[in-house]
């Protein structure tokens, strides 16, 4: 047992070492792309954080889903943030999956790229919006008699670039349409829909979609129709910039059988790959970080027709 527990511990680190080392590759290639994406998502703060200085407490506007949903209240509102915290934290693990399982379907990195294009897409038209017209916040924090509802002018501009985080993330007021939790959680569901795996998990992600939207709207986070604009947004932003992006590789038509008939067949397509390779015949730049990825699984495959061999001949 100790010794099973070992190998495949062993195998497991350098399936991470191998992965890393193609996927820093990329980042090399991509860092870019990454760095941009990233450093949109501190504007997309600041811009929040500068409406903030314009919002306008008033008088709650009429809402159907006001009306039809029961208000969570104050000491219930973590039930939204929770749901959302969990759709995240469970993306961003799903991502960095083909690190450590044998099926892989996409690079961590690329995928990234692709992400984060459809957020900064979307997030340009929701900053936009909310500059266009201001509502009065429906938020606790943001009804008439709250203390956070208006900002004083800022001090300096340090007070500004800031943007008083975590508490003025938290607690901002005014960029209402159209809501960020939802543009957040649809991209991540819809790429999860295209490039995962499993049914049911995309059903759940769907079905947490929902419940999230409703969530929001109970806790008075947003109006209604800050989440109705995000539904039909955000599936029409991914949907076109999705078929501009080049498509990602797809690693699961490349991979090799996991019990070749015979050595002989490694050999001559190890050869025939290879050969594709030295020649130029292999049009995307993948295909080379693809081809190290199969020679190791190569390796592998071979050490494990070691493994039963010696099993069965003991």
């Amino acid at each position: 047992m100790t010794l099973y527990i070992a190998r495949e511990g062993s195998k497991l680190w350098r399936k991470i070492c191998i992965e890393t080392s193609v996927e820093l590759q990329l980042l090399l290639e991509k860092w870019k792309l990454l760095l941009a994406g990233l450093v949109f998502q501190y504007i997309h703060g600041l811009a929040a954080r500068g409406v903030h200085y314009l919002h306008r407490p008033g008088p709650i506007l009429q809402d159907l889903g006001f009306m039809f949903l029961p208000e969570l209240g104050k000491e219930r509102g973590y039930i939204s943030e929770s749901v959302f915290t969990f759709i995240f934290l469970s993306f961003v693990l799903w991502t960095f999956h083909p690190f450590v399982y044998h099926s892989k379907r996409f690079y961590t990195v690329l995928l990234w790229c692709r992400v984060l294009a459809f957020l900064v897409a979307s997030q340009v038209l929701r900053i936009i919006t909310f500059y266009s017209t201001q509502l009065p916040g429906p938020n606790y924090h943001c009804r008439e008699g709250s203390e956070l509802a208006r900002l004083p002018p800022p001090r300096n501009i340090l007070e500004v670039l800031l943007i008083n985080f975590p508490r003025g993330v938290i607690y901002g007021c005014g960029d209402l349409i159209f809501s960020s939790h939802m543009i957040f959680t649809l991209v991540f569901v819809r790429t999860y829909h295209k490039y995962g795996s499993k049914r049911f998990v995309k059903l759940l992600g769907w079905l947490l979609a929902i419940s999230q939207s409703l969530l929001i709207v109970a806790s008075r986070k947003h109006y209604t129709v800050d989440v109705v604009v995000a539904w039909y947004t955000v599936n029409l932003v991914v949907f076109f910039v999705d078929k501009k992006l080049p498509e990602m590789p797809d690693r699961t038509g490349g991979s090799l059988q996991l019990l070749p008939l015979s050595v002989k067949e490694k050999d001559s397509r190890f050869k025939e790959e290879n050969h594709k390779l030295l020649n130029g015949t292999s049009g995307d730049a993948t295909d080379w970080l693809s081809f190290q990825v199969w020679t190791s699984q190569m390796q592998e495959t071979l050490e494990l027709q070691e493994i039963w061999r010696q099993c069965g001949s003991g």
